[in-house]
């Protein structure tokens, strides 16, 4: 990703012309940023108003709800939450967010063709995490951010989403002046928010196939690389959000697909009475394209699709047998590539997502033992703070007793994970290293105990 550097006026118009005279930097980000630049990045991104509404990129990126929103957590929240401005902040009354479709559905108003018609030309889109974005974003065509690269002005890149999310979700009021109604971040800050970013969840894809242990999950991981069953494989290579480099090209990566999700019938928001306008996807005006998310985290990350359409993972897998994909380009692209549509049974749905659900637990298993390996072993993992990471290690425990756990898969696995839970439990409350270092021992001996029984060691 390239960096730019431009000197600004914001004229609340189209965010396309936020940004006047920016040239491109010669040179690239840091690939290994260190630890201070990420603690850095950490702090503005969960500490940082940009002199705003009192939102930081946390409001939205919470640390212990997967750095992402949804209902539940929402109404989770105290009434006078940042997130809800728009309901006691008067000059952001109007036109600025949708209370309702906000807490009722998760959704974010954005205005990703620009700001010259608040009232009639915007989006809803629910929040995507940031996990993994070091092995998600690059593509050919240029990095792949959000949920299709529009909230990212100039060069789609994460610096410049940064530079977005502040006009867009920060301001004092909605004519959104730099300077007036917020401060833009420097430059220094644009790297150390990008090396956050990077620095969170996954470094690396997965390689299937992997040894699965459980019959229905093994046989949903058959089925998302069979090019005559779920087809999957193709645009979430490894269970991520690149294309299979056979297909597309090695130098694929994140790419951007028109799936027909808005042409699903029956949405939840639709049915709500609010105005919902049609998303169109990438570009000005836009041409119904997404990117791909990674699937790795998907479980508990729900709901899903940019409009938080589906609320569990089986519906998210049973979407590609509908009408809405199989009647889109990429369906047809799908079916033409393949000799036919993706056709999966109830049975099969169920299967990948089983698949799914394991795969996420395993990540969850995963990050749970980094921080709690640097609990044991006294130390500080980069970009957490001392007493975030047991606090984080336990709602990750939590997420993968929850994505087992909902549809009884491997009850072995979920009683190690809920002993590994106990021990974490009880690590915030002690004073003591020596204490705290044997509670993670505990719950990692735990933590290894439930991966075996998911996974072939």
């Amino acid at each position: 990703m390239t960096p730019f550097r431009c000197s600004v006026a914001v004229i609340g118009i189209t965010i396309s012309v936020l940004f006047v005279g920016c040239q491109t930097a010669p040179t690239e980000p840091d690939p290994n940023p260190g630890q201070k630049l990420i603690d850095q990045g950490r702090a503005l991104f969960f500490e940082e108003t940009f002199a705003g509404n009192g939102r930081t990129c946390g409001s939205c990126h919470p640390v212990d709800n997967n750095l992402t929103i949804e209902p539940r957590s929402i109404a989770q929240l105290p009434s006078d939450d940042p997130l809800f401005v728009a309901e006691f902040v008067p000059a952001l009354a109007d036109n600025f967010e949708n209370p309702r479709l906000m807490r009722d559905f998760g959704l974010i108003l954005e205005n990703l063709d620009g700001f010259g018609d608040l009232e009639n030309v915007f989006t809803q889109r629910g929040v995507p995490h940031v996990f993994g974005m070091s092995v998600s974003v690059d593509s050919r065509d240029g990095p792949r951010t959000g949920w299709s690269g529009d909230g990212a002005p100039i060069d789609g890149s994460l610096r410049a989403f940064s530079v977005g999310a502040v006009i867009q979700h920060f301001p004092l009021s909605t004519n959104r002046i730099a300077g007036v109604d917020f401060r833009l971040p420097t430059e220094d800050e644009l790297d150390a928010l990008e090396a956050f970013m990077l620095a969170q969840g996954r470094r690396e894809d997965l390689t299937l196939p992997l040894p699965l242990k459980g019959l229905q999950a093994a046989r949903g991981q058959e089925l998302f690389n069979d090019v005559a069953g779920g087809k999957c494989f193709g645009c979430h290579f490894n269970a991520g959000a690149n294309a299979n480099p056979a297909i597309f090209g090695a130098d694929a990566g994140n790419l951007n697909f028109n799936t027909g999700v808005e042409a699903q019938p029956d949405q939840p928001a639709d049915h709500s009475g609010e105005p919902v306008p049609p998303d169109d996807g990438f570009g000005v005006p836009g041409n119904g394209e997404f990117n791909t998310p990674p699937l790795v985290e998907a479980a508990d990350t729900a709901p899903f699709f940019h409009n938080n359409s589906v609320a569990t993972v089986e519906g998210a897998v049973a979407f590609y047998n509908g009408d809405a994909f199989n009647n889109s380009p990429a369906g047809q692209l799908v079916a033409g590539a393949t000799g036919g549509p993706i056709n999966l049974d109830a049975t099969q749905v169920e299967a990948v997502a089983a698949f799914l659900r394991v795969i996420n637990a395993l990540e969850n298993i995963r990050a749970a033992t980094e921080l709690l390996e640097a609990i044991r072993d006294n130390r500080r993992l980069v970009g957490r703070l001392a007493n975030e990471q047991p606090i984080v290690a336990i709602a990750e425990i939590e997420d993968a007793v929850e994505v087992l756990d909902a549809v009884a898969l491997h009850r072995d696995a979920v009683a190690a994970l809920r002993e590994a839970h106990g021990y974490a439990s009880d690590i915030p409350d002690s004073s003591f290293t020596s204490t705290r270092s044997d509670l993670a021992r505990k719950a990692l001996d735990a933590l290894n105990d439930a991966q075996d029984d998911l996974i072939e060691s």
